[in-house]
């Protein structure tokens, strides 16, 4: 095996093709809005603390971003921010800015990494169709 395979949580072996990239269109899992179409992605292990949708932010002095995180492992990484067909962007927060749905405005599902300027979506916060 190369460097280059990646290895496929089993949970998710049936929305990667041959080459390691997403087999169906990419979704909003809350309105059903189009953010990928098929082999625009290539999947990827990586863990990164994304902080849980649906959450006001807590002011305390000890907490410099205020969120709850949750750990996700199992990302859609886009080279290129064009590639999207729809999505949204955050401020910037620590060199990233968070992806969300540019209709519902839903999310964030991932984020975007300006260091390297590559796109990280959640396959847990998305839905395949």
């Amino acid at each position: 095996m190369s460097s280059e395979d990646t290895l496929v949580a089993p949970a998710f072996t049936e929305l990667v093709d041959e080459s390691s990239r997403n087999k169906t269109n990419v979704k909003c899992e809350r309105c059903g809005s189009l953010m990928l179409k098929p082999a625009n992605a290539d999947y990827t292990d990586i863990e990164y603390d994304l902080p849980e949708a649906r959450q006001k932010k807590e002011t305390t002095a000890q907490n410099d971003e205020g969120f709850a995180c949750q750990k996700l492992k199992h990302f859609w990484m886009v080279k290129d921010m064009y590639i999207f067909e729809n999505i949204g962007f955050s401020n910037t927060v620590n060199n990233k800015k968070y992806l969300i749905c540019a209709d519902c405005e839903v999310g964030p599902v991932g984020y975007y990494d300006l260091a390297t300027k590559q796109c990280y979506v959640a396959l847990e916060r998305v839905k395949h169709e």
